[in-house]
Formats: structure tokens, sequence, C-alpha cells
């Protein structure tokens, strides 16, 4: 126990970052997000830039530490070497909960950086898991983003979303997940492959201002716990056809599977099998 003199016991306010590419600052098109594309070696510095004012904010609001998870494909594209020496960096693939990788580990929140929109939405570089191959995904019923999906795993671990960042559509639909969460619009969709881009001296003010307010929302909410069902809709039958092998998937139609699931952690490791199976399916041209 401490004493008289040992003064007020500080506790602790850990933030996780999941740090997506997609909905970073500038990108507009696949080769700004694919590994060793010369565009990309540009926008990793961007990526990083974003990451970085995050992290700012966040300690400007009152957090004292922050892990920031690798989140975009295979999750090695963050510079390391440029990124805030206050922030741990999680990189690498293979991680059990994926883009929510250290969501279980007593985390006070959660910022999704640089989502975006999901399979079959309007949005910069929409997908969900898959670039593509997929046409959609629904939650319980509802049209599914990554960003849907992954707060529906935080809510299981009582851990508030901070903050969303990406285009505004990405942003306009986080207001539907997570109703409290601040939201920084870094582009404005014109199309997929297309938006109106703000600078990265004008993103970065607005994302440390926006990290720094959010740091409010931070604290342990009641988890919310129970069963949750996804559906999956294919671009084609054999990928449908692929996924209904993995056990508990049903094949709903020609190309729907859906599944149900006790928990949103076995949901989401499901849905992880399912997407990696079908990946595996597609042929190289004809998909």
């Amino acid at each position: 126990m401490p004493g008289r003199g040992d003064g007020p016991i500080v506790v602790g306010v850990r933030i996780l970052i999941s740090a997506d590419m997609e909905g970073a600052t500038g990108v507009t098109g696949p080769q700004d997000v694919i590994a060793g594309t010369e565009p990309w070696q540009r926008f990793r510095e961007l990526f990083t830039g974003d990451v970085n004012a995050c992290v700012a904010g966040l300690f400007a609001g009152g957090a004292t530490e922050t892990l920031v998870n690798e989140a975009h494909s295979i999750q090695r594209h963050l510079l390391l070497e440029r990124l805030d020496s206050r922030a741990g960096m999680l990189t690498g693939r293979h991680k059990p909960l994926s883009m929510m990788e250290g969501i279980d580990s007593g985390v006070d929140g959660v910022v999704l950086l640089g989502y975006h929109t999901g399979a079959g939405a309007e949005g910069v570089l929409s997908h969900t898991y898959l670039e593509s191959g997929l046409t959609g995904v629904w939650l319980d019923g509802v049209h599914a983003s990554e960003g849907r999906l992954n707060a529906a795993l935080a809510a299981e671990h009582g851990v508030p979303v901070l903050l969303v960042t990406g285009d505004d559509l990405t942003c306009e639909e986080a207001g539907s997940y997570a109703p409290r969460c601040r939201t920084v619009p870094v582009k404005e969709c014109v199309s997929r492959y297309a938006a109106v881009c703000a600078t990265p001296e004008r993103t970065a003010a607005s994302i440390r201002a926006a990290a720094e307010e959010a740091m409010s929302l931070a604290g342990g909410e009641e988890p919310s716990v129970g069963a949750h069902r996804i559906e999956v809709e294919f671009a084609a039958a054999h990928l449908a056809a692929a996924a209904a092998l993995v056990p508990t998937v049903e094949q709903l139609s020609l190309r729907r599977i859906g599944f149900d699931a006790t928990d949103m952690t076995t949901a989401m490791r499901t849905f992880k099998v399912v997407t990696t199976v079908a990946s595996r399916a597609a042929q190289e041209t004809y998909g």
C-alpha cells in the first residue's frame, strides 16, 4: 500500500490503434497500398504520418500507452523508424484477432484509423477483408464494413471506439455503429479510385485534435456479449461453394453463405477462415 507521501496513484490509460491503409491521407488507388510498388513507398510515409498525429493527440488527451496494430494486408507497412517513440507497434500477420489483435488486453479505447467502406458499398477502395471477390457482408442482417465488424468485436470486450478516420463515407457510416466516436474525413470520395484529398498538414492537425478530444470517451464499458450471425455474398458461385466447406457454414444460395456464432470473437475467427478459404479458391484472371 502506498504511504501518505507517495502521492496519487496514476492509473494507466491504454489505447489500441487499428491502422488500416486504404483510408489513409492521399490514398486513392490500388498501387498506393500494394507492397513493393513505387506509390506504396510514398504512401507509407503518409500512413505513418496519420498514425503519429493520432498518437500525439491521444497522449495530449491523457493516454499513457498506445499500441499500434498494423491491420492492412501483409501488415508490414508502417515505418517503425519514423513512428512516435511513445507508441508500440504490433506488426506482421497471422495474429489470432487480425485487425483487432490487442483488443482483449485490457485497453481503454480503440481507434479505427485509415478505414474504408465495405464490399458492395460506395467509397474509396471499398471492400471487406478481400480486395475483390466479395459483393457484400452482413452482420446480424446489417450491411457490414470492417469498421462495423471490428466495432462489434470491441464491444464484446467492453472497449469503446474513440475515433474513426477515412474517407467521408467511412466517417458517415461510423455514426451508425459507434455514434459517440469522433471522426476525421481525410478525403472526399469521388469514385472507388478517386477522391478530393486534404494535404498531410491539414489531416495531421485534424487527426491530432480529434484524438485528443476523443480521449474523453475512453474507459471501460459493459461488455456486449451475445450470439451473432454473419452472411457473405461472393462474386462467383465457386467461391461460395469453397467457403461452405468450412464447418458450421451453410450455403444459402448460389453465391451466398452464412453462419451463426455464440459470440463475436468466434464469429470473426470463422469469418477469417471463410475469407481465407475463398481467396485460395480464386484463380488468376478468372477469379
